[in-house]
C-alpha cells in the first residue's frame, strides 16, 4: 500500500457524519484551538465539505462530556466498573442463558470497535443478541444486495454520479443529507447540462428544486412504481438480451409480480400517466443510468422490495457494474458499511460471512478459537427492544446510541430500559435520554481522539486519526470492549494493544478460505505494520492477497460474475403491497420523519454549534397550507401531532413542498433540547419482514393546535437548569443560549420564574405593555446581560438572532440596556436576520438585501456578494427562493 502524510502539524482524518466519508485536515495548536479543513486529496470530497464538517471544530468542547466511569450515579474507576459489568454479565448468563445479555452498537462505531465487540458477543458469549442503530438506516439494503447479488455488495462509485447520463434519485435529499455527492452531482450537470436528474420523493425538497423532472409519489409506492418501469423496459426494447440470458434468473417470475398497466401505477403512485411515460421513457432510452437511493427507500415495512424493485431494473437492462450505471445505495451513518462488513447486524458474520451458514460459522469459529459459537440469528432492533421490555433480555449494553430517541415506539424503548436489571452505557455525553437510565456509564473516546478505520458509501476504507489526547478517563470504544472480554475470562482473545493489532486480525479473517468466493476481502492488509497503519491511504475493497490498489474506480460486477451459488443475479419478484399502516378517520394524515441540512441523529454534537442551531432552531412540523386550514393551524403557529401512540408539539412550518395529506418532523429533538419533541414516540414498531428495518416513514397522524395562551422568547447567559413550561425549545447560541417558550397557563408571578428562568436574584429591567399583554425583562450583570424575557399573548416579535447576539455585547451604557427591551437593533443597524448559510454565517436579510438593494439577481451573484451558497450549496434552493420573493415584492 501506498502512503499518506499531512503538511507538519496537520492531520488527516475522516468525518463522523454521514457515509460519504470525507477526508480532513484537522489541526489542534498548544493552546487547544482547532481549524477543520477539506483534504483535497481524498476521493471521496477532494476538498469539499458541507456545513456540518466546517462546523467540527465547534463540537469538540468538553463541557457536557462523560469524563469517568459512574456506577449507581457516583463516580467509580475503571476497574470496579468493568468488573461489575464483567461480573453481572456472567451471572445474568448462569442463571438466564447467553441470550438474557444484548449488545446494541452504534454506525457511529469505527470498524475495529465493531469487530471486537461483534467477536465477544458471538464468539465468546455465543448468542447473537448484538445489533446496530444502522438497522434504521440501511438494513433493507443489505438484505435486498444478498437476494440479488448472493452478498451485500454495493457495485460502483462515486464516480458513476459524474458519468451518468440519467441520475435518478429515490428517497434521498442528497442536497441536505449528503451535500458532498450534492456538490459533485452539481458541478458534474454544469459541465453537461444534457445530463439528467430525476427526483422520487414526496415531498418537493431542496434536491427537488434542482430536478429536471420531480415525481412526488404517494408515500409508499415505489415498489408500484419501479414495478411499472421494469415492465415496460422488457416491452419497449430496452432489455439486454443477452445479458439477462448469460447472467440472470427468475425475470419471468419478476415480471409476473410485476404486472402493471400504466393506469395502475397512476392510481397506486398518485402521478399522472403522462408524467409516468415520461420517466419511463427517458430511463428506457438512456444507457448510463445511476440509481441512487437512501432513506425513504430503506425506511420501510416493505423497503427490502423497494430496494430489489430498484435492482431488477438495472439487471433487466445489464446498466450494472460499468461506469455511470448501476443500483447505488447511499449510507445514512458514516461507517454503517464498516458495520455491515464486520457482521454488527444481529444476522451477520465478519468479514461478509453469513451466521446461517455452517460453513461461514467453522471458519470464524476456527479463526477466532471461539468456545462458544452463535448458531442461530439474534435479535433485531426492534425486536431487541421488545425483549428488553418483556425480561427476555436482562442486561444491556449500550454504546454509541440514543433508542429512547432514534427507535420507533420510543416510549416503549425508555420503559424498557428503566425496567432493566443491568444497563450499560457507553457514551461520550454525560446527559441523553439512555443515558439517564444507565446503571453503569462507560465515557468513550470522541471523534478526533478515536483511532481507527470506517468505510463509506462506495466501499472504501479510509482512516479516522487521532488529533486529540483522550480527556479524563475516556477510552476507544474497542478497549472497553476488550476490557470486558478478557475479563469474562478470555484474556488471550481479547489481548489487543492498539486498534491497529484489530484490523490486521481482520483482514487476515477476511482472506481464509475465500479465493474469490466472498466480496468481502482485504487479505493483503494481512500483518500490516503499526506503521502502516498508521499512514494506511483511502482505498476500494476488494484488496485480495498478493494484489495491489486498483488505481482509480473499483466497481464490482462488470464481468457479469456474482456471489450467488450460480454466479448469477437474481430478479427478486416484488408484488406491490401498502404499508403496514393505513390512514383513517382518527388519523388522517401521513407522518414522514429525516433529517434537516445541519442536524445529526439526536444532536449529542451538532447542537453543540451556534453554527448550526441558527438555521433551524427548534422542531417543526411541515403542513401544506390546505391541511392547515382544515386543521386551525395559523402559519409558525405550535400544532400538537398525535399518533395511536403519543403526541409532540413543534413548530408549524406551512409550505406547499408538503404533499397534501402529509406532515413532516424531523427526527433530531429530544428530551434535552425540546419539551415534548421526541417524534419517535409516535412511530409504530412495524419492521420489513426480510430486514427487519422499521417504517419510519409512514405514521398515520392527526393535527390539532397547542392551545397556548402565552408565548416567549429568551435569551440567555447559562443553560437553566429547569423551564416551566408547556412548550420549551432549547438551542445554543454565541455566548449563551435561546430559547422558545410557550403555555396554556401563565405563571402567577412573571418577575420570580424570570429569575428562575436566568437563574440569577439581580434585579430586573422590566417594561409592560398592559394593553397588549405583553411583558419584557432584563437582568445584567457588569457589561454582560444575563438573561432577556419577551412574553405576549401571540407569538412574539422579536428579532430573534439580534437578541441572541446580544449575549456577546457590552452593555455598558444604560441606554443600551433600554433599548435591549425593543427587541431588534433599531434604524439604520443591519441584523442578519435568520442563518440560510451555516458554511458562512450568512443570515436572510443580508441575503435579501444583495438581491434588492444589490441587484444580485442569482445564487452565483448572491455567493459573489456574500459567500452564501458557494461552499457545499445545500442553501442554494433557499437563496433562490429569497431572490424569487424579492423579485415578486418589487413587482408588486
Amino acid at each position: 500500500m501506498k502512503t499518506v502524510s499531512g503538511p507538519a502539524g496537520v492531520t488527516k482524518t475522516t468525518c463522523p457524519y454521514c457515509g460519504v466519508g470525507c477526508g480532513l485536515l484537522a489541526k489542534a495548536d498548544h493552546a487547544g484551538n482547532v481549524t477543520i479543513e477539506g483534504d483535497p486529496d481524498h476521493p471521496a470530497n477532494h476538498g469539499r465539505l458541507c456545513s456540518k464538517g466546517l462546523a467540527l471544530a465547534e463540537t469538540i468542547g468538553l463541557e457536557d462530556r462523560l469524563l469517568h466511569p459512574i456506577v449507581h450515579g457516583r463516580r467509580a474507576d475503571w476497574d470496579a466498573a468493568l468488573d461489575l459489568v464483567a461480573d453481572t454479565f456472567k451471572a445474568t448468563i448462569a442463571r438466564h442463558g447467553p441470550e438474557a445479555v444484548a449488545f446494541y452498537v452504534s454506525g457511529q462505531f469505527l470498524t475495529e470497535d465493531y469487530y471486537v465487540a461483534n467477536k465477544l458477543m458471538k464468539g465468546f458469549i455465543g448468542a447473537a443478541n448484538i445489533d446496530t442503530n444502522s438497522r434504521l438506516c440501511m438494513a433493507s439494503s443489505v438484505a435486498g444486495h444478498k437476494r440479488a447479488f448472493g452478498s451485500d455488495t454495493v457495485p460502483g462509485c462515486y464516480r458513476d454520479l459524474e458519468l451518468a447520463d440519467l441520475v435518478v434519485l429515490v428517497g434521498s435529499n442528497l442536497a441536505w443529507c449528503h451535500p458532498v455527492l450534492f456538490q459533485r452531482l452539481s458541478a458534474a450537470k454544469a459541465l453537461r447540462p444534457d445530463m439528467r436528474i430525476v427526483v422520487i420523493d414526496p415531498r418537493r425538497t431542496m434536491t427537488a428544486q434542482f430536478a429536471d423532472l420531480h415525481l412526488p409519489l404517494k408515500p409508499g409506492s415505489d415498489v408500484a412504481l419501479f414495478n411499472g418501469l421494469l415492465a415496460h423496459l422488457d416491452t419497449a426494447g430496452a432489455k439486454n438480451a443477452a445479458f439477462v440470458g448469460s447472467h440472470t434468473r427468475g425475470l419471468a417470475e419478476a415480471l409476473q409480480a410485476a404486472g402493471q398497466s400504466l393506469e395502475t401505477v397512476a392510481d397506486a403512485t398518485g402521478l399522472p400517466e403522462a408524467q409516468l411515460r415520461a420517466f419511463y421513457q427517458l430511463f428506457a432510452g438512456t444507457e448510463r443510468v445511476v440509481t441512487a437511493y437512501s432513506q425513504g427507500v430503506n425506511q420501510s415495512s416493505c423497503g427490502t422490495d423497494k430496494v430489489n424493485s430498484i435492482i431488477n431494473c438495472h439487471l433487466v437492462t445489464g446498466r450494472i457494474g460499468r461506469p455511470g450505471m448501476g443500483p447505488f445505495s447511499l449510507t445514512g451513518q458514516p461507517n454503517a458499511m464498516g458495520g455491515r462488513e464486520v457482521g454488527g447486524l444481529a444476522n451477520q458474520l465478519a468479514c461478509h460471512m453469513e451466521l446461517d451458514d455452517p460453513e461461514h460459522r467453522r471458519i470464524v469459529r476456527s479463526f477466532w478459537r471461539a468456545p462458544s459459537m452463535a448458531d442461530r440469528s439474534g435479535l433485531k432492533a426492534v425486536d431487541l427492544f421488545k425483549a428488553v421490555h418483556d425480561g427476555r433480555v436482562k442486561a444491556i449494553w449500550i454504546a454509541g446510541t440514543n433508542p429512547a430517541d432514534s427507535m420507533p415506539d420510543a416510549d416503549l424503548v425508555k420503559a424498557a430500559l428503566a425496567a432493566c436489571p443491568f444497563v450499560v452505557v457507553s457514551e461520550v455525553a454525560r446527559q441523553t435520554d439512555t443515558a439517564m437510565h444507565a446503571h453503569v456509564l462507560l465515557p468513550a473516546a470522541a471523534w478526533g481522539e478515536k483511532d481507527g478505520t470506517a468505510t463509506n458509501s462506495e466501499r472504501r476504507i479510509s482512516r479516522q486519526r487521532p488529533f486529540l489526547p483522550l480527556p479524563g478517563e475516556a477510552r476507544p470504544d474497542w478497549w472497553i470492549f476488550a476490557q470486558i472480554g478478557r475479563r469474562m475470562g478470555w484474556p488471550s482473545a481479547f489481548a489487543y494493544e492498539t486498534a491497529a493489532d484489530i484490523f490486521a486480525e481482520y483482514a487476515a479473517l477476511s482472506g481464509v478460505e475465500n479465493a474469490g468466493r466472498r466480496d468481502f476481502d482485504i487479505a493483503a492488509l494481512e500483518g500490516l505494520a503499526r506503521g502502516d497503519y498508521d499512514a494506511l491511504q483511502p482505498f476500494q475493497w476488494p484488496l485480495r492477497s498478493g494484489e495491489a490498489e486498483a488505481s482509480g474506480d473499483n466497481r464490482l460486477f462488470a464481468d457479469g460474475r456474482f456471489f450467488t451459488p450460480d454466479r448469477r443475479a437474481a430478479f427478486v419478484p416484488t408484488p406491490f403491497r401498502q404499508p403496514a399502516s393505513s390512514v383513517d378517520e382518527a388519523f388522517p394524515l401521513v407522518l414522514n420523519t429525516g433529517r434537516i441540512r445541519d442536524q445529526w441523529h439526536t444532536m449529542t454534537r451538532t447542537a453543540k454549534s451556534p453554527r448550526l442551531m441558527g438555521h433551524i432552531a427548534e422542531p417543526f412540523a411541515a403542513i401544506h397550507p390546505d391541511d392547515a386550514a382544515a386543521h386551525g393551524i395559523a402559519a409558525a403557529a405550535l400544532v400538537e401531532v398525535s399518533s395511536a401512540r403519543g403526541h409532540v408539539i413543534v413548530r408549524a412550518s406551512l409550505t406547499d413542498d408538503q404533499q397534501k395529506g402529509t406532515v413532516f418532523v424531523p427526527l433530531h429533538w429530544t428530551d434535552q433540547f425540546a419539551a415534548q419533541g421526541r417524534v419517535d414516540t409516535l412511530v409504530a414498531p412495524h419492521a420489513d419482514p426480510a430486514s427487519g428495518q422499521p417504517e419510519l416513514k409512514f405514521t398515520p397522524v392527526k393535527i390539532r393546535p397547542y392551545a397556548a395562551s402565552w408565548y416567549g422568547f429568551a435569551a440567555l447567559l447559562n443553560r437553566p437548569e429547569r423551564i416551566d413550561a408547556g412548550y420549551w425549545a432549547l438551542a445554543r447560541a454565541r455566548g449563551g443560549w435561546r430559547i422558545e417558550l410557550a403555555g396554556t397557563e401563565a405563571p402567577s408571578g412573571w418577575s420570580d420564574w424570570a429569575r428562575r428562568l436566568f437563574g440569577t436574584d439581580v434585579g430586573l429591567l422590566a417594561y409592560h405593555d398592559t394593553a397588549a399583554g405583553s411583558r419584557r425583562f432584563a437582568a445584567f450583570a457588569g457589561r454582560r446581560l444575563i438573561g432577556a424575557l419577551f412574553v405576549a399573548p401571540d407569538p412574539v416579535a422579536v428579532s430573534r438572532p439580534w437578541l441572541a447576539e446580544q449575549l456577546e455585547a457590552d452593555f455598558s451604557a444604560p441606554a443600551d440596556r433600554l433599548r435591549l427591551l425593543a427587541g431588534r437593533a433599531g434604524a439604520g443597524k443591519a441584523e442578519r436576520g435568520a442563518i440560510v448559510c451555516a458554511c458562512f454565517d450568512v443570515g436572510v436579510n443580508q441575503i435579501v438585501q444583495a438581491a434588492s438593494a444589490g441587484g444580485c439577481r442569482t445564487v452565483e451573484a448572491i455567493g459573489a456578494a456574500t459567500q452564501a451558497g458557494t461552499n457545499c450549496g445545500s442553501c442554494r434552493g433557499e437563496i433562490q427562493r429569497l431572490i424569487d420573493a424579492t423579485g415578486i415584492q418589487k413587482a408588486g
